[in-house]
């Protein structure tokens, strides 16, 4: 286990990011809840949500846990069959490419952007994540390296001022990050996300316009790269076709 301080630290470093966090709507807790369970995996593909069961997890009536299947749905994440059932989905690779075409795009001009400022002072948020990250690498602690790399990339939205265009893309990233949760426990895919997030930050801090796009690009490519192996190593995540297609 990471040490508690770690614990609570990225807990500071999350609220310090994401501003304080408000009560939100029934909807709003049952949605993030489903969601962030969908993504770890804990919700595996073609999982049968009950609908009685969440209302009665989360404390609330139907209605708030209708609008968070529905929100679920628009992003792909589940698929609700009338008067049947409601499904965890399988991941679409088609969406997690579009959903990474959008995000390169972005990212990379967020990180010029910072690069061109060449202000360390941006960088002492990001550089304080990629700290703790090593240390939840060194631990193999999945789910809080996961979380610290989502904060990591978040904040350098957040330096570059532009921390809409995150939640945006965060908010159709569930498919990729899907993939990414099953390529990371891979032999050295740990080492080499760590790498690549030193190599980013070593490269906006002198404002090497080149470097930063080639570190960021390379980086960002990472997982759709792995896709036929990570496809073969995990089948039973995604549909018939998209295996075949890939076969």
């Amino acid at each position: 286990m990471v040490v508690s301080s770690l614990s609570e630290a990225l807990v500071k470093a999350s609220d310090e990011l994401s501003g304080p966090s408000p009560q939100g709507s029934a909807a709003g807790r049952v949605y993030t809840g489903l969601r962030a369970r969908i993504i770890s995996l804990d919700l595996l593909p073609d999982t049968v949500l009950s609908r009685a069961d969440i209302g009665k997890e989360h404390g609330v009536s139907q209605s708030p846990v209708r609008e968070a299947i529905q929100k679920l749905e628009q992003e792909g994440l589940v698929v609700s069959y009338p008067q049947s059932k409601t499904l965890v989905t399988k991941i679409n690779v088609d969406h997690a490419r579009e959903t990474q075409f959008l995000r390169l795009s972005v990212e990379l001009e967020v990180a010029k952007t910072l690069a061109e400022r060449r202000d360390p002072e941006l960088l002492l948020s990001s550089s304080r994540l990629l700290r703790m990250q090593k240390m939840a690498g060194e631990d193999r602690d999945i789910s809080e390296f996961t979380t610290l790399d989502r904060l990591f990339h978040m904040s350098l939205f957040q330096a570059a001022g532009v921390s809409s265009l995150w939640h945006l893309i965060a908010g159709r990233s569930g498919h990729i990050d899907r993939l990414r949760r099953l390529n990371l426990p891979d032999p050295g895919k740990i080492s080499a996300v760590l790498d690549a997030h030193e190599r980013i930050l070593a490269a906006i801090t002198v404002g090497d316009l080149a470097r930063v796009e080639a570190c960021m690009r390379e980086h960002l490519s990472g997982t759709l790269a792995s896709i036929p192996m990570i496809m073969a190593s995990h089948p039973q995540y995604f549909g018939e076709a998209e295996l075949s297609a890939q076969a």
